[in-house]
């Protein structure tokens, strides 16, 4: 085993917890009320519940990451969200649907990239930032696999079956691939600690502690990255978990529709190549700030598409690569910003925020349809660009 393959299998295994745990909620929607006569209002309020519960969870899962038990964390986790996925298919009524996903939102929130980031900043420490760019490349792919695999299946067989289907992909895939990966990883870590043991045991400064939660909360920069951030969280929540709806109220078809969501995926690795072709000569400010820019277009291109079809290739781009990005830089700007020490720690608490606007976001998108259609709900995310571009300046401008 080496470095690199460890991350590799991190990458795999994220990828398939991705499209097993996080996507099926946006790939089998309209399943759903379909198939079983359940509102969207209500089926997206669950998932809107499930991201509250990880929002509650990340903090806890990153002390733990930070305690050295990491592996530990992101495969249990990963494991007991698996069954709740395969548990779905038993819901006979809305309410034990809404109970199964509140429990895998807490999984969600201990598995997936906020826990996983955490735990390889901690590990590789300056080179955290190639490694997390390396699983987000392969985890990209993660909507690519799930949106055709769910269609496919479930125009087959039904819904139940795209279920067990992913089930079972991140029991015996991404589990494993994820346990002895980040086991390898933690081993080196703490061969690298024990080497340094004598010399950290002369040192007479005293371990950094925790940081305080009212230290955090006093902190102008924290709530700036983190409304920044949570902004761009809340427009591709919308986006994400309302790209099949919003799609066909722009015309397209079923197979067209589900093939534009397919793309996005991919958008988002073409993102990150041409991030990691640039970033020796341009600052990771300049790159976070052009994602800022990236959303905000992607949604204006989707809000004229029905006009002008062809847009719908630069929304595809544009929320793609900006999103894609996005994932990379925010553990690399809360970590040049609010430092190293009790990353974890201080990554879970910035995390809140934006698995808040998360957790909102498929239920704001339900209410802002219901009120004045798909075109309200894009001028509002339009808004949220924009706002987290403001926000997140304003934290660079303090810092500085």
């Amino acid at each position: 085993m080496t470095v690199r393959r460890a991350i590799i299998q991190l990458a795999i295994g994220q990828t398939i917890f991705w499209a097993g745990l996080y996507y099926i909620f946006a790939a089998l929607l309209i399943r759903w009320e379909l198939a079983e006569g359940w509102s969207k209002t209500t089926l997206t309020g669950a998932f809107s519940g499930a991201i509250l519960m990880a929002a509650i969870f990340s903090p806890i899962a990153g002390r733990v990451v930070d305690q050295g038990h990491g592996p530990k964390i992101l495969a249990g986790a990963a494991l007991i969200g698996a069954g709740l996925v395969a548990l779905l298919t038993t819901a006979s009524n809305e309410w034990m649907f809404v109970g199964i996903y509140l429990g895998l939102g807490a999984c969600l929130g201990c598995c997936l990239y906020e826990t996983c980031f955490a735990f390889v900043t901690r590990t590789r420490g300056a080179e955290s930032k190639r490694a997390i760019t390396l699983i987000t490349l392969f985890a990209g792919f993660a909507s690519t696999l799930s949106f055709p695999l769910c269609h496919a299946i479930t125009e087959a067989f039904g819904w139940h079956y795209a279920a067990f289907t992913l089930s079972g992909m991140v029991t015996l895939i991404g589990v494993p691939l994820i346990w002895t990966g980040a086991s390898f990883l933690e081993t080196e870590h703490q061969k690298r600690e024990a080497d340094t043991a004598a010399e950290i045991a002369a040192s007479t400064a005293p371990p950094s502690p925790p940081p305080a939660p009212v230290r955090l909360l006093k902190n102008p920069v924290f709530w700036l990255i983190a409304g920044g951030f949570a902004m761009l969280g809340g427009n591709h929540g919308i986006v994400i978990n309302h790209m099949l709806p919003i799609l066909a109220d722009r015309g397209l078809s079923g197979d067209a529709a589900v093939l534009t969501a397919s793309m996005v995926g991919p958008m988002q690795v073409a993102g990150r190549l041409a991030m990691m072709a640039v970033e020796n000569r341009i600052s990771s400010h300049a790159i976070t700030t052009a994602c800022f820019f990236a959303v905000g277009g992607a949604t204006a291109a989707l809000f004229f598409s029905s006009a002008v079809p062809m847009l719908l290739v630069l929304f595809v781009i544009l929320q793609g690569s900006g999103h894609g990005v996005t994932s990379i830089m925010r553990p690399v700007i809360v970590r040049e910003l609010m430092g190293e020490k009790n990353f974890g720690a201080i990554s879970g608490a910035i995390a809140v925020p934006y698995l808040m606007m998360w957790a909102a976001a498929p239920l704001l998108g339900s209410l802002l349809w219901a009120a004045g259609g798909y075109d309200l709900a894009l001028m509002v995310i339009g808004g949220f660009a924009v706002a987290g571009l403001l926000s997140y300046r304003g934290a660079v401008m303090i810092s500085r």
